[in-house]
């Protein structure tokens, strides 16, 4: 299927993961044995009910997974616990068709790549809010910062999925639901301490009482020497700097129930986050030479929702009217002598703000048996303020650029999910979205399912479209320090894609596998042009196309109802049609494998190894456009016991072998890492 797949073969034989080829899955040996091991120690007599998993990203109704065709990762709380992933691009790291890319440890600049396609074609929303920052340059979302210690679902929707969410979804969404209380009064608390001036704490109080349920969190990570700069980048004598992060983030979660058909919710989410971290020094380009002293980034994100739910008709139409509202402000100081004119002036700070303010109607009407329309309105508005550091007088002072721009759109959906038979079911979607900037833009899904009788598999597959639209950043704002011109007349990036699969359960479901085969097209990628040889003077226009394709494939194991055992791999060809040459940051090949053992109640344990392939980089200060960068494995374990009911001690190990890479090139990602702590519960 691919040109490398004998180097695939050669993986699969030494036992590091599987690969579906000539639609035959090849499990690895370990998978065969733990496969084995199910047989021989619980008879197919004895079932193993695992719960049922529903999805909502798909559709925006709960849906049993069964019935969806879509490929959706759903990571839970108690996963999160158990493997004690403090961060949500840690808990993103072993998700099939993603790779995650942080510019170091915590707080690095995080972007997550899905199916092959670009950074800012991944749609992410907490709690049904659109939280990407409308003052970013290319509109994609920074995952640094995001904590795990409030969030009680993230679902991983891959593939297009415009044709429900609009902009900013060729790859697909990113869906993540904070915790509701629920019960009695119950608080929670957590510390950790450990390598790196690792410190994190955490207390959260939840409940309900009648008709009103709440939850409070409060959440402080902070670590305070994280090597990132690679050694060799250094001049001979310079000490490195490591980075430091600190990070505060509050969240609250209400609902109450105004009678039997209203109900009100509201969440908010406050982070306030500071990174020092080394820049690099352009003054003697193409020497990578990182800068003396270190930088800092401070970031604020609130992001809030309110939601009033009116059901009708004993809850056969229900109707959600809610409003949401972005404020995302960042601040950059560079601390470090101005490299144009290498004078002792310091560029004064740069600043974004980005506001995003959002009404949106979604009805969802049982119109028959097996039957449901959700029908959709959206009003939205975009705004953003940028201070830059400009081009200096004659005197050598730096001038100050402020830029202002907004935008609005305004859309409407449709969408069917349709239960024919017990067998089979289809979701199909459209949606028609009009821009203040570039005018009017369709795009539509299909997504049907079939279970085959007797064997009982399940056969899959998606045809959607998908667009992204220009950022106010590449629409309006203009750097004359660089000759660079924004181009208010761009028009969205644009694709197709569809994908198509199997998934199979055997043996009472204790064994699982599949495997689904995707394949993209884009068109109208935004990029940047020179308009100008003799100054070098530049802008951006529409002029790219690429295509990515690839292999999803899994298998799990129940050993027994204390042992599991999953093993993922994906397999992902880029190509930019434009020049020919593989996209850069998808590597080739990712392949993870996860086991879970509980050997008495209280004690839970896990392991994760992870190996992503080579894959085309750039190095650090962009003097060498594309080199190989190599592959890497690392391996995690976590383990937790529970005292009693009221106390529970954890530990955990990060790339416990120590195994030292960059990823991106030019950023040391963290070596061996040891942490332990305690978690409260009253």
């Amino acid at each position: 299927m691919f040109p490398i797949i004998d180097a695939i073969q050669r993986g699969v034989r030494r036992g590091c993961y599987y690969v579906a080829t000539r639609s035959v899955v090849v499990l690895s040996a370990p998978l065969f044995f733990t496969a084995a091991l199910a047989q021989d120690s619980a008879p197919p007599t004895q079932p193993i009910v695992l719960p049922p998993i529903t999805v909502m990203s798909a559709t925006t109704i709960p849906t049993p997974s069964d019935q969806v065709a879509s490929s959706v990762t759903v990571i839970t709380a108690a996963d999160l616990e158990r493997d004690q992933r403090r961060s949500v691009p840690d808990a993103l790291n072993t998700v099939p068709g993603l790779n995650v890319v942080q510019t170091g440890g915590s707080g690095g600049q995080t972007s997550v790549f899905m199916r092959g396609t670009n950074s800012n074609h991944v749609k992410v929303f907490i709690d049904g809010i659109d939280a990407s920052d409308p003052s970013n340059p290319n509109g994609a979302f920074d995952f640094a910062h995001l904590l795990t210690g409030d969030i009680a679902r993230i679902e991983v929707l891959r593939g297009p999925q415009s044709g429900l969410y609009g902009s900013d979804a060729i790859g697909g969404v990113i869906s993540i639901t904070t915790k509701k209380g629920d019960g009695p009064p119950r608080v929670t608390a957590t510390l950790e301490g450990g390598s790196f001036g690792t410190f994190n704490q955490t207390i959260g109080l939840s409940g309900s009482q009648t008709n009103f349920n709440y939850a409070f969190s409060v959440q402080h990570l902070r670590t305070t020497s994280i090597p990132v700069t690679p050694l060799n980048l250094l001049a001979p004598g310079e000490a490195r700097n490591n980075d430091n992060y600190n990070n505060w983030t509050y969240s609250t979660k209400l609902g109450a129930d105004l009678s039997d058909n209203v109900a009100v919710n509201l969440v908010g989410r406050y982070t306030d986050a500071k990174l020092g971290f080394t820049g690099d020094n352009f003054s003697l380009f193409p020497v990578e030479l990182p800068e003396a002293m270190q930088s800092t980034q401070v970031n604020h994100n609130l992001f809030a929702r309110g939601e009033v739910v009116w059901s009708l008709f004993d809850d056969r139409f229900k109707n959600f009217f809610g409003v949401s509202y972005t404020n995302q402000w960042n601040y950059n100081v560079n601390p470090n002598p101005d490299f144009f004119f290498t004078s002792p002036l310091v560029a004064p700070p740069t600043t974004n703000l980005g506001i995003r303010t959002k009404y949106d109607w979604r009805g969802e009407a049982k119109i028959a048996a097996g039957q449901t329309l959700v029908l959709g309105l959206e009003r939205q508005t975009d705004a953003l303020r940028t201070d830059t550091a400009g081009t200096t007088d004659a005197f050598f002072n730096y001038t100050q650029t402020t830029t202002t721009a907004s935008t609005g759109n305004k859309a409407g959906y449709v969408e069917l999910q349709s239960q024919f038979t017990k067998r089979f079911f289809l979701v199909s979607n459209i949606r028609y979205d009009d821009n203040e900037s570039f005018g009017p833009h369709t795009t539509w899904r299909l997504a049907p399912v079939f279970i085959v009788p007797g064997t009982e598999t399940k056969l899959k597959a998606t045809y959607g479209t998908g667009f992204k639209a220009p950022t106010l950043n590449q629409l309006y704002v203009n750097n004359p320090s660089f000759l660079f011109s924004a181009n208010p007349n761009l028009l969205p990036e644009v694709s197709k894609g569809y994908d198509f699969g199997f998934e199979q359960a055997v043996l009472h479901d204790r064994i699982g596998f599949g495997v689904t085969y995707f394949h993209n097209s884009i068109t109208n990628l935004i990029n940047f042009v020179t308009t100008d040889p003799l100054t070098g003077a530049s802008s951006l226009a529409n002029i790219g196309l690429a295509t990515t394709h690839g292999v999803e494939s899994f298998a799990s194991v129940v050993v027994t109802e204390n042992i599991k055992v999953r093993g993922d791999y994906t397999a992902t060809r880029t190509r930019d049609e434009t020049t020919g040459l593989e996209l850069m940051r998808r590597p080739r090949n990712k392949a993870s494998l996860s086991a879970n053992w509980t050997p008495i109640d209280r004690l839970s344990l896990s392991a994760t190894v992870l190996y992503v392939g080579s894959w085309v980089d750039i190095n650090r200060n962009g003097s060498i456009p594309r080199l190989d960068a190599p592959q890497y494995t690392t391996v995690n374990i976590a383990a937790n016991y529970e005292v009693d009911k009221h106390v529970t001690v954890f530990a955990r190990a990060d790339n416990l072998f120590n195994y030292q890479y960059q990823d991106p090139t030019g950023f040391m990602r963290p070596g061996l890492g040891v942490f332990g702590g305690v978690r409260l519960t009253n």
